[in-house]
């Protein structure tokens, strides 16, 4: 590994100079996890990354006659706009803004709860409506790590593309990115990504290379049109092996009198031989062909794998934790092996087309599947058809609506509807879907049931609006959420369904102010109403604040650009959701309260040409207020005082 970094570290000195992008600064969309407020075209890349095609390329070729690549020349679009027949089309990101939120967590503007370390369980802080309304397996946790096929970038590159990123976290966390693309030819392109993740424990490890997470992924994917342009064909492999080595979180004071909850790597922990892996593969087809003008047919096929396994010996120490929090054991005395695997196919099949500024699609879907277990007297099956359509108008690029629903035969359905405007952004979401084959049955070793839960209902209303001015922008934004007959694990960690509603409303604020394009502070704030009789089955802080302020300038005649600065995160006590590593599940608990506490870090992002550095030092406020650090989730504490460093290199030929 070592000979592989000093290797990586002189190519990056060696690159040679090519043309500067200059770097933008509109108010961020960010590839990331919506936040309340968010619409969908919020999961973007950064406007200032963007390049939409318009009947053609920007000129190729500069002064001299000598061809230039780069990110103007590697461009990628996404499945889901193709299907909409608006393709659109990004340039490479090369600038700077959020470049140091590097691992996912940060990524998603730190809007997901984990266990303190890349690569560790992780759940969405706000509620977030399915995309599936049918069944899935339920084992979600470590999806923020998979490259699912939906989020699948294909390219349009004029010539081959290679992209490699690397993070070296302080205290072993490690993260390597490498993305290839080229052209076979000029209707053709293929490509794939690589992806791992090494991250040692920040808990209690007993070496250097005693990791909790590691994580190996690759994908490839592939798009082709044919010569006379009426068929085009999309296609993704995917493939995640992620193993955790589960700690239990730190054993408390109360069970140990020795145990203190921030000694960090020092911690006493429950768990030293507990394994949890999430093995994941993913097969998806789309393609179209263009019956006559302007209205095309389509068939879309998946074929998904889920497995998901956890073992534990029960005779050593790891048992005591055990026989503390679940003490059943149903299937073996003296070891745990959890196994559960889940697997679908799909077909979809429908035509779309366009009417002057209207666009529909209806479909119909074929879903089978199951879920196994070697507990399992059967497995537990599943058939669901699907029947659906869409329907949009777009006046202009600025002015347009949505609409889109689909029904599962019988009982479940989703609808939606989406309005953009130069100067608000509405959406409503009107949904009824099925709960998790995990809900439903289960039969692990410490815990069992055989579950006949109601489709969960919600009602969600979201409204951007967005005042741009010279200086200075607001996007004050509200979310609004029903939901009904919710399912959860409960404080015993039994799966469980809520009698009645929740209702949740979320007023935000995003702000950017600016002092002569070279100062900028930027902040975001959410504050969560909750009422109800089943709002207690959602633990979301009463206030989730994000805010940084920096310099952000070129120097040394635009050779250099730099931005640095202080940013800080907030969120205010809860009684957050605990994690149960056995089932891989958050539950609720009410014994534990995460506090408040404000987490500050430096950092700085350069590029030089397109070869782009981050350094962040983490948690500088360490031991200076009443609190010596924070918890992120019961019995985890977050990051201490460490520094990462990290590089990302594109190359166009």
């Amino acid at each position: 590994m070592r000979v592989k970094l000093v290797v990586f570290l002189l190519l990056v000195l060696g690159v040679s100079e090519v043309f500067a992008q200059d770097p933008t600064r509109p108010m961020q969309r960010q590839q990331r996890q919506v936040p309340p407020g968010g619409m969908q075209d919020q999961q973007r890349q950064q406007e200032g990354d963007r390049q939409i095609e318009d009947g053609g390329r920007k000129k190729l070729i500069d002064d001299s006659t000598k061809m230039v690549f780069g990110p103007k020349t590697s461009l990628y679009f996404f499945e889901k706009d193709v299907r909409k027949n608006r393709i659109q089309k990004y340039e490479i990101d090369t600038i700077l803004n959020n470049f140091h939120y590097y691992e996912p967590v940060a990524k998603s503007g730190w809007m997901y709860q984990d266990l303190g370390n890349i690569g560790s369980a992780a759940m969405p802080i706000f509620y977030q409506v399915p995309k599936m309304i049918g069944t899935t397996s339920g084992f979600h946790v470590y999806d923020l790590y998979f490259n699912a096929s939906d989020s699948m970038k294909y390219f349009d590159t004029k010539s081959p593309y290679t992209q490699m990123n690397a993070f070296w976290g302080g205290g072993n966390r490690n993260m390597l990115d490498l993305a290839f693309a080229r052209n076979v030819n000029s209707r053709w392109n293929v490509g794939f990504n690589l992806n791992t993740i090494r991250a040692r424990k920040t808990l209690n490890p007993s070496a250097r290379d005693d990791n909790l997470a590691e994580n190996n992924s690759y994908s490839f994917h592939t798009n082709y049109r044919s010569e006379n342009e009426k068929y085009f064909l999309l296609a993704n492999f995917s493939r995640m092996k992620h193993k955790v080595n589960e700690q239990g979180g730190i054993i408390p004071p109360e069970f140990d009198e020795n145990s203190i909850l921030f000694a960090y790597e020092d911690a006493k922990v429950w768990l030293r031989n507990a394994r949890a892996i999430d093995l994941r593969q993913e097969l998806h087809l789309y393609h179209e062909y263009e019956l006559v003008k302007g209205w095309q047919a389509y068939h879309i096929f998946d074929r998904k794998k889920q497995e998901v396994s956890f073992f534990v010996p029960l005779t050593g120490s790891d048992g005591l934790f055990f026989e503390n929090f679940n003490p059943d054991r149903f299937n073996n005395e003296d070891t745990t092996r959890n196994l559960n695997t889940f697997r679908e196919w799909r077909n979809e099949f429908g035509f779309k087309g366009d009417i002057g500024p209207l666009f529909y699609n209806a479909f119909a879907r074929l879903r089978t599947g199951s879920m196994r277990s070697p507990t399992f007297e059967e497995s537990n099956r599943f058939t669901e058809l699907f029947l659906g359509g869409a329907l949009r108008g777009e006046i202009n690029e600025q002015w347009r609506f949505e609409a889109e629903g689909e029904y599962l035969l019988p009982g479940a359905f989703r609808l939606q509807g989406l309005f953009i405007s130069p100067w608000l952004e509405a959406s409503y979401t009107k949904a009824l879907y099925k709960p998790t084959s995990m809900q439903m049955m289960y039969f692990g070793n410490h815990h069992q049931w055989t579950n006949n839960f109601s489709n969960i209902g919600v009602d969600q209303v979201k409204g951007l609006m967005k005042l741009d001015f010279k200086s200075w922008a607001l996007r004050p934004n509200m979310t609004i959420n029903r939901v009904n007959n919710f399912v959860f694990f409960n404080e015993e960690q039994q799966a469980t369904q809520a009698s009645g509603d929740a209702f949740m409303v979320i007023p935000g604020l995003k702000a950017l102010f600016n002092i002569r394009q070279k100062f900028f502070w930027e902040s975001e704030l959410y504050y969560t109403l909750l009422s109800g009789s089943s709002a207690d089955n959602f633990r979301i802080p009463d206030w989730v604040i994000n805010s940084r302020i920096y310099y952000d300038s070129p120097l040394f005649n635009e050779n250099l650009f730099i931005q640095i600065g202080l940013e800080g995160r907030y969120r205010a006590d809860n009684f957050a959701m605990n994690y149960n590593p056995a089932m891989q599940q958050f539950f609720l608990q009410n014994d534990f309260n995460v506090f408040a506490y404000p987490v500050v870090d430096f950092f700085l992002n350069a590029r030089i040409n397109r070869t782009r550095i981050l350094v962040r030092f983490n948690h500088l406020n360490i031991n200076m207020l009443e609190q010596p650090g924070y918890f992120v989730t019961p019995y985890y504490t977050g990051l201490r005082r460490v520094l990462d460093i990290g590089i990302s290199w594109p190359l166009f030929d």
